[in-house]
């Protein structure tokens, strides 16, 4: 069925919590060798209607109060505990440029695996900026297998917020396949309770 149907049948249809269930997308491939570094991926996606939740994003400076400095990230990579908690606490990281280096050689064996390297902080930019931006954004990853799973929204938006965000995601990721579109072979939508529904796209 298409998209908008889908929503729709989901919300009537589906199994009823206490909670706010998620919305997910669930993008089945095809034709991509993930024995391949380069067809493998992780980006982040900023979406139009954000999500409607908040996640907490770390930064990364010597310079901005507040934020994860040079002696506390070689604290972070001598104790694996810690590291675990940074990973755990922290669905995106920001980094200024001069501490990319160190973060790269300390914690990148640890980070790179679950897609969550620091963004670079843009020189000038008000950090402030760019936090949002990835409060508003989710990650699509394609790693060992050729699925990509990835929020899109929650019950309290509506039908064509939760729309638009899933053509923001299902768009970004074809631009980001060597094949476009070509390599999706199917694509499906669900809450967090409910069955997948598959959708035309």
């Amino acid at each position: 069925m298409k998209l908008q149907e889908a929503i729709s049948h989901i919300r009537t249809n589906g199994k009823k919590c206490k909670f706010s269930q998620s919305f997910d997308l669930i993008i089945n491939l095809k034709n991509i060798d993930l024995k391949k570094p380069e067809n493998k991926f992780s980006k982040e996606i900023q979406l139009p209607h954000g999500r409607e939740k908040e996640i907490s994003v770390g930064i990364i400076s010597d310079r901005i109060p507040g934020g994860i400095n040079k002696a506390e990230i070689e604290s972070i990579a001598a104790d694996k505990k810690k590291v675990r908690e940074l990973v755990k606490n922290y669905e995106f990281l920001v980094c200024e440029a001069p501490l990319m280096p160190l973060v790269g050689k300390l914690l990148g064996k640890y980070l790179a695996p679950r897609g969550k390297m620091p963004k670079l902080l843009p020189p000038g930019r008000d950090h402030n900026a760019s936090v949002n931006e990835l409060k508003n954004s989710v990650r699509a990853r394609v790693r060992d297998y050729p699925v990509v799973h990835v929020y899109t929204g929650n019950e309290k938006m509506s039908d064509q917020q939760i729309k638009e965000n899933a053509e923001k995601i299902l768009d970004e990721i074809s631009k980001t396949l060597p094949k476009g579109k070509n390599q999706i072979r199917n694509v499906y939508l669900k809450t967090t309770m409910s069955s997948p529904v598959k959708i035309e796209w």
